[in-house]
């Protein structure tokens, strides 16, 4: 993200939305809607922000799972490979 292009005062916005949605819609880059010279929103597209919530999301299962594995929580890969193994051959037997 260029800072220099990325940033917008709330008037802009206000006088130019329409464009602004565009700009964000063909760059996919975000601009900060600023606010008295202070950053106050974010105005980006819906297909970059559910990119980024999914991205999001699977770090924090990777979290979770890491945290899993050093309280001893988890299961080995081994396990996990035989289980789906099993389940695996018992769905195409059906």
């Amino acid at each position: 993200m260029n800072v220099a292009t990325a940033i917008e005062p709330i008037t802009v916005l206000k006088a130019n939305s329409a464009r602004l949605i565009k700009r964000v819609q063909v760059s996919g880059q975000p601009i900060v809607i600023t606010q008295n010279g202070q950053a106050t929103a974010v105005l980006q597209d819906v297909k970059t922000y559910e990119e980024q919530r999914r991205t999001l999301h699977l770090l924090k299962f990777l979290v979770q799972g890491d945290q899993e594995l050093k309280r001893g929580a988890g299961i080995s890969q081994a396990s996990a490979q035989k289980h789906f193994a099993e389940t695996l051959k018992g769905l195409t037997n059906a």
